[in-house]
């Protein structure tokens, strides 16, 4: 489970067409300006992580999306951080159905086992503070699945940066 999260916004109106924008209708002009507002959001958990990771998507998602927009969101911030990027430290080992509809009890079982750090990719996160980079919170399942696994896998701690966070989760 991760330890601290932190959001830019709730995800209103405003977030959810910027969300909505990057990830299906292929803004990526908006990942800088997103990832800077994260960073400002982050700079406490920036300032204490080893590297960032981004959130992955599962191999035939990616295909059929064409990119991933956590790691859109990841590697600039990382960059600006100066932190190593570590966009294969974590990987979706199991492709799950979309989460939106799902309750909170739904969303942790739809991600059960989804998550797994690559024996080859371990030592990226051993022994170090992971800041895990998604795009929106609903119920914080994602985050605690992938944590989960990066603490499996290693890592020392796992803290949650994402753009947006949404008010009432209770799904």
């Amino acid at each position: 489970m991760f330890e601290r999260a932190r959001a830019v916004a709730l995800y209103d109106d405003v977030a959810r067409r910027l969300v909505h924008r990057l990830k299906y209708e292929d803004r990526l002009d908006l990942a800088g300006p997103m990832a800077r507002m994260m960073a400002a959001s982050g700079r406490e958990l920036i300032a204490e992580a080893a590297c960032v990771v981004p959130v992955p998507l599962h191999r035939w998602r990616l295909w059929r999306r064409r990119f991933n927009q956590a790691a859109l969101l990841a590697r600039p911030l990382a960059a600006g951080a100066g932190l190593p990027f570590e966009p294969w430290a974590l990987a979706r080992i199991r492709a799950t159905r979309s989460q939106v509809g799902l309750t909170r009890a739904g969303r942790a079982e739809n991600l059960s086992g989804a998550f797994r750090v690559p024996a080859a990719e371990a030592h990226r996160i051993a022994g170090r503070r992971v800041l895990l980079v998604d795009d929106v919170t609903t119920t914080g399942a994602t985050g605690n699945a992938a944590a989960r696994a990066l603490l499996r896998g290693g890592a020392a701690a796992v803290d949650l940066l994402t753009f947006a966070l949404v008010g009432d989760p209770a799904g």
